[in-house]
């Protein structure tokens, strides 16, 4: 069985500042027109409204657009104001402009039958000034070379439409795939630049059940503890994946804030927004790096699901107001991982699962029952035994063995179910029960 998902890269565009200039006058130009195509579609609407999406757009362009079989359409001004404008451009504006209108008319009808997130909302309004980009069809608005280095993109000067060559970088690999299907870019321009939004329709296959899975346990001490758990209750692989160097990069911009803040009175809108933005981009960097390890470990001991705690939602209540340890809380990476974690993986065929969180890290993965952590190490943890563990290496054994365990249940083990005709296990799952229980998935 194979899937489709949808993935886009952002291929940056190399250009002369007059060619930049070429790029915005065509993003204008192109908003101009939808902007006008709002009011047509608009006030048509309870004709146009009725018919399908095929029908929809020959209906609007009907109307403005002059050919030989129609050369008196109903709204004169576009021949007009945009003389010369390409059809493919065109269509795409009438399309993004439908689908204004449609979004509009359903909110506003479900306003008036008194569906609102409040009994004081006002109605929505429909907003003809939008921030939409062109997408640029193949032959038609772009045509690029073979080696993809380069392309040829159709601007607006002001007056003409041409051909205007511009260079193009960095490309990522999902291109060099035979099996992905390259779609119809958008040009994208703002303050920040130019380039091309490309999506690409990927083919990735179903991978096969395995013996074992990858689980991940997300901490504040230790970024990521892996371990790759198996159904018999053996362990094959544990790894500690924490990128000191830049954890430190972004507690030290953290504590320049903090200072900053204590020397600073009342503290006003966009107090230290560059330090914030470089902690920002710091932790974004961490995150696609422990997700970039976490995908190749699963590729390496072929595992088909990576399992987490399921923390969505979840807030931390320790720690005192302008405490360090509050700070760390707020700058925890659990669901910009998991996010990264789950777009990657099942680009490859794979699947992000998630558990219950409850007493993975206060429960021995031994079954030995609850453990304490040590005061002087929090990230050391000592059993009912004596037994002395790292916490987070026994906390990943149980997310891993709560998984198998729900998955051996839904295949019909009997050998995991107690004496009851409930189906969840009398205690906390850990790792031991996976001990005197055969595979049986």
């Amino acid at each position: 069985m194979v899937r489709q998902n949808i993935r886009t890269d952002k291929w940056s565009i190399v250009a002369t500042q007059q060619q930049k200039e070429l790029l915005q006058n065509t993003v204008s130009e192109f908003r101009c027109l939808v902007r006008c195509l709002v009011g047509v579609v608009y006030t048509s609407w309870s004709s146009i409204g009725r018919l399908d999406s095929k029908a929809q757009i020959p209906t609007v362009e009907k109307l403005i657009h002059a050919t030989a079989k129609n050369p008196s359409p109903k709204y004169q001004y576009f021949n007009q104001r945009f003389y010369k404008f390409p059809s493919y451009y065109r269509r795409s504006a009438i399309q993004f402009a439908v689908g204004q209108v449609s979004s509009f008319a359903t909110r506003y009808q479900e306003w008036q039958s008194g569906i609102r997130k409040s009994k004081n909302a006002l109605p929505p309004k429909l907003t003809s000034d939008c921030g939409t980009y062109p997408p640029l069809y193949k032959g038609q608005c772009i045509r690029f070379a073979e080696d993809l280095c380069s392309t040829a993109i159709k601007v607006f000067t002001g007056s003409d439409w041409i051909w205007v060559t511009v260079g193009v970088i960095g490309h990522r690999q999902r291109h060099l795939n035979g099996n992905n299907q390259r779609k119809s870019p958008y040009l994208i321009v703002n303050k920040r630049g130019c380039h091309l939004s490309v999506p690409f329709k990927i083919k990735t296959p179903k991978l096969r059940d395995t013996e074992s899975v990858l689980s991940v346990d997300l901490g504040i001490n230790t970024t990521a503890t892996v371990s790759v758990v198996n159904f018999d209750g053996t362990v094959s692989h544990r790894e500690f994946i924490h990128p000191g160097r830049d954890i430190d990069r972004r507690d030290k911009r953290l504590k320049r804030i903090s200072k900053k803040a204590s020397l600073t009175g009342k503290l006003y809108k966009g107090f230290a927004r560059n330090l914030y933005r470089k902690a920002n981009n710091i932790n974004r960097e961490i995150g696609q790096q422990v997700s970039a390890r976490l995908v190749k470990i699963a590729k390496q001991y072929g595992v088909k699901y990576i399992v987490f705690e399921h923390l969505k939602g979840w807030r931390p209540r320790g720690g005192k107001k302008r405490s360090t340890l509050r700070q760390r809380f707020h700058n925890w990476l659990h669901r910009r991982i998991v996010n990264l974690t789950e777009m990657k993986w099942s680009e490859l065929g794979g699947k992000v699962a998630f558990v219950n969180p409850r007493g993975t890290s206060s429960s021995a993965y031994d079954g030995s029952g609850k453990l304490r952590r040590n005061s002087k190490n929090y990230e050391l943890a000592v059993f009912a035994s004596g037994k002395q563990y790292n916490c987070d290496l026994s906390a990943s054994y149980n997310i891993g063995a709560r998984f198998i365990h729900r998955l051996m249940s839904r295949n019909g083990s009997q050998d995991l179910q107690g004496k009851s005709s409930c189906k969840s296990p009398r205690s906390r799952v850990t790792l031991s029960m996976l001990w005197l229980v055969p595979s049986t998935l």
